[in-house]
This record gives C-alpha cells, sequence and structure tokens, in this order.
C-alpha cells in the first residue's frame, strides 16, 4: 500500500509565502513523475506544478514566477514553495506521484488527502 502524507497548507494573507510537502510511503520500488494539482470550490481540479525524476519541471501559467516545485528522491518527497500568494491561489492542493511498485510493474497513480490552501484579501 502507498500513502502519499501532505502538510503545509493553512491561512495566510496576500503576498505571504507558503511551503506544502508530501511525502510518499510504502511498497516503494520507484516514483517517476510527481505533481502538485489544486480545486476551488466549483472549479475543476488543475495542474499547478510537475517535476520528473530527473528534476525537469512544468508549471501552470497561472504561478510560474511565484512558484517553485522541488523534490528528494532520497525521502521520496515533494515540496511546493508558494510565494507572492494571491486569493486566487486558494483551493485544495493535492500532491500526485505515479509509483512503480516492482520491475516491470505498470506505473500507478497515487493521490494525497489534500490539504487547505486559503489566501486573505
Amino acid at each position: 500500500q502507498v500513502h502519499l502524507v501532505e502538510s503545509g497548507g493553512g491561512l495566510v494573507q496576500a503576498g505571504g509565502s507558503l511551503r506544502l510537502s508530501c511525502a510518499a510511503s510504502g511498497n516503494i520500488f520507484r516514483i517517476n513523475g510527481m505533481g502538485w494539482y489544486r480545486q476551488a470550490p466549483g472549479k475543476q481540479r488543475e495542474l499547478v506544478a510537475l517535476i520528473t525524476s530527473g528534476g525537469r519541471t512544468n508549471y501552470a501559467d497561472s504561478v510560474k514566477g511565484r512558484f517553485t516545485i522541488s523534490r528528494d528522491n532520497a525521502n521520496n518527497t515533494v515540496y511546493l514553495q508558494m510565494n507572492s500568494l494571491k486569493p486566487e491561489d486558494t483551493a485544495v492542493y493535492y500532491c500526485d506521484a505515479d509509483v512503480q511498485l516492482s520491475t516491470y510493474s505498470p506505473v500507478y497513480r497515487y493521490w494525497g488527502q489534500g490539504t487547505q490552501v486559503t489566501v486573505s484579501s
């Protein structure tokens, strides 16, 4: 069983910063891509940032220059540093990991439980 545990969400004023963490644990052979998604009330879940096992990144246009995704492969952990936060960043943020459970096994997508980020104006 693979579990993703998120932390770091909370309430912050506009212009402030927050750092999210997500640690994967369980029967993990290898983690390929990891990412962060978010879902605001009444809206679809959207991609925030992705990072490959080699460190290549991709960001939503709305967060470029403000958010930074990184990972610690030794600890199966992905981070999202969020700076210059805006009220429109308010959402539940979900961690994603693409996991192989053994050699030659398919890649399975696992999700964290989500952590609330609220940005006040």
